[in-house]
């Protein structure tokens, strides 16, 4: 009996040999370059996440507030429910107006706290 080895060998194209690349740098070990770079893309998406939620949350409260004001002024039976919707409304748009002024705050707050270690890593990726 003899023993048959056939082998069968196939090249990849070149697109298909850049997705093989990068399908495997995914797996490699990352240098101490792309962990700093990484670390620095969090750290400066981190200065604007609490404060996008933060503001998003009260500018959507203040705008149902604002609603609910203007559902109460529409009630003719009841002069007290115009005088709260007024209330109410106003409360509304005050929150609605204040929402951008937080937002802005919290970004220049949390930037100058993360502002030195964003210096230090870029220093660090810039040599």
């Amino acid at each position: 009996m003899e023993e048959k080895t056939e082998t069968f060998s196939y090249t990849y194209s070149a697109k298909e040999q850049e997705e093989i690349k990068k399908i495997r740098d995914k797996y490699a070990t990352p240098t101490k370059e792309e962990i700093s770079m990484e670390q620095l893309r969090r750290l400066d998406a981190s200065a604007t996440r609490a404060a996008t939620v933060v503001s998003l949350i009260v500018g959507i409260v203040s705008a149902l507030l604002f609603g609910v004001g203007m559902c109460c002024t529409m009630i003719p039976e009841w002069e007290t429910y115009f005088i709260f919707g007024i209330i109410i409304g106003v409360i509304g748009i005050i929150g609605v107006a204040a929402a951008y002024p937080i937002y802005t705050h919290m970004v220049k707050r949390k930037r100058v706290k993360l502002a030195p270690e964003i210096m230090r890593l870029s220093e660090e990726l810039l040599k």
